[in-house]
């Protein structure tokens, strides 16, 4: 394909059925790809099915003027060059396009070798922005995904997995404890995909309550509930193209997983308050510290969306199971701490190799953190740490101080912690799940998990 005679991708929408064949007819003969439409609504829905790299629209149409029409398209390719046909009366108004995004404009009656020769020019501007695209996507996978910090066996494996399922479009399990780093995989991921130029969406289905989560997920119509003035774009839409990371997937209730599990199959979905089918082009990254083999047992999660979500998995290792990872891990947030060259005591490097981590990396990061705040100088040692982490430089882990009965059951010392923390904390929820590395949801899921609603009053704060 040479610059001097594109083959674009080319829609047309101009309610002027006369020029508007005209102009489709001698473009097509030019040897392109053309799909027209009088209403704007429609070419939208072309836009949602098939890849324009150039649109070619009227500024003036009853249904929805130009520079909405612009908007609407802008948000579902942004790498579309958009170029506004308008009468000489409205110029002011197409200089303003020009500033929402258009490439170029052009004033009616106009001669066709001139509208062709605007139209390769913006063909050409997408095709150097598609090329940029790409040069940053190579060098992004001839480079590791450098947010991952490892190099343990089990580290060097989840980054096996990373490049294998980064080129594919099918869905992927995240799995693993709090704090071990499952948002870090699925951004590797997308950064590594073909959809990388396009947007990737995050939302946690257990920050929000399930009617605002369905919202969220597939958005709603003007008046489809008390307070829905407008409509409003769901993350599904907001990702068209791209990947949506669903993280805590094992919170999503049972309506939802129903819907989630339409639009795996087919790319298809409903905003709440409307009987119109859309259809959107998203990979879905998930991510769970729940056991959904376990959740579909006893009937807490379908079994179906179970499987289909579950092509591709990922089981993240504890930083408890990788040790050898720790040394590294510490180096790299002093490095990255903002704050000088850190060091750190033999005894302190020591106590936190030694540490369980239950809160995993999350954990170790928010501890570093603070003890950067807390110490007198660029050096950290072991007063500068929790005593619960101090306390392991003599040897591996007996932080929580258990008796002589104590037990290797792992229930019961992340029992034992977690009420140990909260007495120490006098109670407060807040301090609590920033110590353990998780967010207070799960920290609460743990209380009355073991029974610990009564450790030290707790304050909920």
């Amino acid at each position: 394909m040479s610059l001097a005679s594109p083959q674009m991708e080319l829609l047309l929408v101009d309610d002027d059925n006369d020029l508007r064949a005209s102009i489709a007819r001698r473009l097509q003969r030019q040897g392109h790809s053309v799909r027209d439409s009088a209403r704007p609504s429609e070419g939208i829905e072309l836009a949602r099915k098939q890849h324009f790299q150039v649109a070619l629209i009227d500024l003036s149409m009853p249904e929805m003027d130009g520079v909405e029409l612009l908007k609407r398209l802008k948000e579902i390719e942004p790498a579309c060059q958009v170029v506004m046909l308008t009468g000489e009366a409205t110029v002011e108004t197409a200089v303003n396009a020009l500033k929402l995004g258009a490439f170029d404009y052009v004033t009616k009656p106009c001669p066709f070798e001139e509208l062709h020769a605007i139209l390769t020019k913006a063909w050409e501007h997408q095709q150097l922005g598609q090329e940029n695209v790409q040069l940053r996507a190579a060098l992004q996978r001839a480079s590791p995904a450098s947010e991952i910090v490892g190099e343990s066996a089990s580290i060097r494996h989840v980054l096996r997995l990373i490049e294998k399922t980064a080129p594919t479009d099918s869905p992927v399990l995240i799995s693993g404890e709090s704090g071990t780093g499952k948002e870090l995989v699925a951004r590797a991921i997308h950064r590594l995909s073909h959809r990388a130029h396009k947007p990737m969406v995050t939302i946690n289905c257990a920050a929000l309550q399930e009617t605002l989560l369905e919202s969220e997920l597939f958005g709603h119509e003007k008046g489809a509930f008390t307070g829905a003035s407008a409509a409003k774009l769901g993350l599904f839409e907001v990702a068209n193209g791209g990947t949506l990371f669903v993280d805590e997937l094992g919170e999503l209730a049972s309506a939802l997983q129903a819907k989630l599990l339409r639009v795996l199959e087919d790319g298809s979905l409903r905003r709440v308050g409307s009987t119109r089918e859309q259809k959107v082009d998203v990979r879905v990254i998930a991510a769970t510290n729940r056991d959904l083999q376990q959740e579909v047992e006893e009937r807490r999660f379908r079994e179906d969306l179970f499987y289909r979500i579950n092509v591709l998995a990922i089981e993240l290792p504890t930083l408890r199971d990788r040790r050898d990872d720790i040394p590294v891990l510490i180096d790299h947030f002093l490095g990255r701490s903002g704050h000088g060259n850190w060091q750190i005591s033999d005894d302190a490097r020591k106590a936190m190799c030694n540490y369980r981590w239950p809160g995993n990396v999350r954990e170790l990061s928010n501890i570093l953190e603070r003890a950067t705040i807390l110490s007198d100088n660029n050096r950290i040692s072991t007063s500068d740490l929790p005593e619960m982490i101090g306390q392991c430089a003599g040897g591996i882990s007996r932080i929580e101080t258990m008796n002589d009965d104590e037990t290797d059951n792992l229930e019961e010392r992340e029992r034992h912690h977690v009420e140990r923390v909260l007495r120490r904390e006098r109670g407060s929820r807040k301090r609590t799940a920033e110590l353990l590395g998780i967010n207070r949801r799960s920290l609460y899921r743990l209380i009355e998990k073991y029974g610990l609603a009564d450790a030290n009053e707790p304050s909920g704060e």
